[in-house]
């Protein structure tokens, strides 16, 4: 089979260590166009990775070789690029949140079934090994039903990460739309859902700009119930100023797991009434200081290749977004809400 050629969107940090970094592993995938406003970034991508450069996406499309778009821009940008992806006939992995407004997501939705083409929402967390290990647990039974759980992604904010440092997008409103809650809690918020097996039915939140010099949120406390009448918390900020935290704790009947609370390992399984523990070994959760493979790159590669539906695709992403969205409003309102 010939190779599957790439063109990126965006060229700042997610593209260089996530995604251009594990497509150049994939054997079959070739990067074949790197794209950004700011031509210097683009040819240090280009001179590492590959491709030909541009600064126009729309140009880019143009580019019958291009089978496939990664999408890592700021996210005022994910629909419309997206959707001029579609119409060129590409498929699409595009970053979270994949829209900034429902009526967006929907239309991303619309224009992959119009184009009959894969739409893929970068939403890494639920490929974490942990995450895996966890989900079979809670599937075979053995700890019992869920109860209750809590889940915190916590980091010192994207001035660390983004290539840009503190004058990164990811501060300012017109670009970003949402802040913490739209970069971390839009992962816990997919996580939980694919964990429980459930949808988020109803939500209250508070959310805050407590420490940034920012026009977006920092902080953010969420709570939520399922539709199975599960009940929990997510946790989203960017005000942490320990070592970035990602843990999971999800109560059951038949005891508790933890995920990403003990460092030697990351999934610890400890059941009622003393009947003993579980320790699991799995691997590493992906962060910005440890930058292990997410996974999204290659289960891209492998929908494409295999002319087969993403799991993690607009409608999942839509659900989980959604969920966001509606705690904005709550927050905003203070009022719990219905997830629509």
């Amino acid at each position: 089979m010939a190779k599957v050629k790439y063109g990126f969107i965006g060229a700042g940090s997610i593209a260089r260590w996530r995604h251009l970094n594990e497509c150049a592993k994939i054997n079959g995938a070739e990067i074949a166009a790197i794209c950004d406003i700011d031509k210097k970034r683009a040819q240090e991508r280009a001179e590492e990775f590959g491709g030909t450069v541009y600064t126009d996406y729309k140009k880019m499309l143009k580019d019958a070789d291009i089978d496939a778009v990664i999408v890592s821009t700021p996210n005022k940008l994910h629909a419309p690029m997206t959707i001029a992806a579609f119409k060129a006939g590409k498929h699409v992995l595009v970053e979270k949140p994949m829209a900034t407004t429902r009526l967006e997501a929907k239309k991303m939705i619309e224009a992959a079934k119009a184009a009959r083409k894969y739409l893929m929402v970068g939403q890494n967390q639920r490929l974490m090994p942990p995450h895996v290990r966890a989900k079979e647990i809670l599937k075979s039974g053995r700890i019992g039903k869920v109860v209750s759980f809590r889940s915190e992604f916590q980091h010192p904010g994207p001035e660390g990460w983004s290539i840009d440092g503190a004058k990164s997008w990811f501060f300012k409103k017109k670009d970003a739309v949402m802040g913490a809650l739209g970069d971390l809690g839009v992962h816990k918020a997919d996580l939980m859902r694919w964990l429980l097996d459930d949808d988020f039915v109803e939500v209250s939140a508070f959310v805050s700009t407590l420490q940034k010099k920012s026009d977006v949120d920092d902080h953010g406390m969420i709570l939520l119930k399922s539709k199975k009448g599960i009940m929990g918390q997510i946790t989203a900020s960017w005000v942490n100023r320990g070592p970035e935290n990602n843990q999971t704790v999800i109560t059951c009947t038949n005891g508790t797991i933890e995920i990403g609370t003990n460092p030697d390992y990351p999934v610890v399984v400890t059941y009622a009434h003393g009947a003993g523990r579980e320790l699991h070994e799995v691997g590493a959760i992906a962060s910005n200081t440890n930058q292990t493979g997410s996974g999204i790159m290659d289960a891209f590669h492998e929908s494409i290749t295999k002319k087969r539906k993403p799991e993690i695709d607009g409608n999942e992403g839509y659900a989980s977004v959604a969920t966001i969205l509606t705690a904005m409003e709550a927050a905003k309102q203070r009022k719990t809400l219905k997830v629509k």
